[in-house]
């Protein structure tokens, strides 16, 4: 990850409250009593992580990698490029508290800017592409139509980067990326990069947040 400061997300629209920011024409319905997933890629997982953690009816966030091997599913050969890796979070959430479209929502409200291709802010490689990793044809159909919704609308200053792609495996980082931005509060990339996104969460999404 780059040390840079990214205090805002060049390509998205203005901040909005969370109710001006449109809703997925469709969501999905809770599927037994249990917790479900969602697998997101939107630039360094540290910063994602930091964003959903704070999240009512999230349950989990663990920080990994999809899109490849197991082979290669480490941090220092994912950051070197050479995969087809993306660092990735893995959501666990309460389907009853939190819903699969308020969790795009976030996704593409605050958490990160979906107009930029393989890149965001000076983190530059496909690992930091922005994409969803769908589990079944309803999250990818959910994901479809409200990528096209936005488009329409023009939410954005540029069109929608946010690859679908199928969820084929899961692979947990390292120890020390895990919680990552909560135990490094001072560290430079996540004052200046992590903490912004976090904090644009806290008021576009403040609806959101665990009391």
């Amino acid at each position: 990850m780059a040390d840079a400061p990214e205090c805002e997300l060049p390509g998205a629209a203005r901040t909005a409250p969370h109710h001006q920011f449109p809703d997925p024409p469709e969501d999905l319905a809770p599927r037994g009593d249990g917790p479900q997933t969602v697998v997101l890629a939107g630039g360094c997982f540290w910063c994602v992580e930091a964003v959903y953690r704070q999240l009512d009816g999230v349950i989990d966030v663990v920080s990994g990698y999809a899109g490849g091997d197991q082979a290669s599913a480490d941090y220092e050969t994912v950051c070197s490029g050479r995969t087809n890796h993306a660092e990735v979070v893995k959501i666990v959430y309460d389907p009853a508290r939190i819903s699969f479209g308020r969790l795009l929502k976030v996704f593409f409200g605050s958490a990160h800017d979906p107009t930029h291709v393989d890149r965001q802010g000076n983190d530059h490689g496909r690992q930091y592409r922005s994409a969803i990793f769908y589990s079944d044809e309803d999250q990818k159909r959910i994901a479809e139509q409200y990528i096209g919704k936005l488009n329409t609308a023009k939410v954005f200053r540029a069109p929608i980067a946010t690859r679908l792609e199928p969820l084929e495996a899961f692979y947990d980082a390292e120890g020390y990326h895990q919680d990552y931005a909560a135990r490094h509060p001072s560290q430079p990339y996540i004052a200046g990069v992590s903490m912004p996104k976090v904090e644009k969460t806290r008021h576009v999404f403040s609806d959101l947040l665990k009391k």
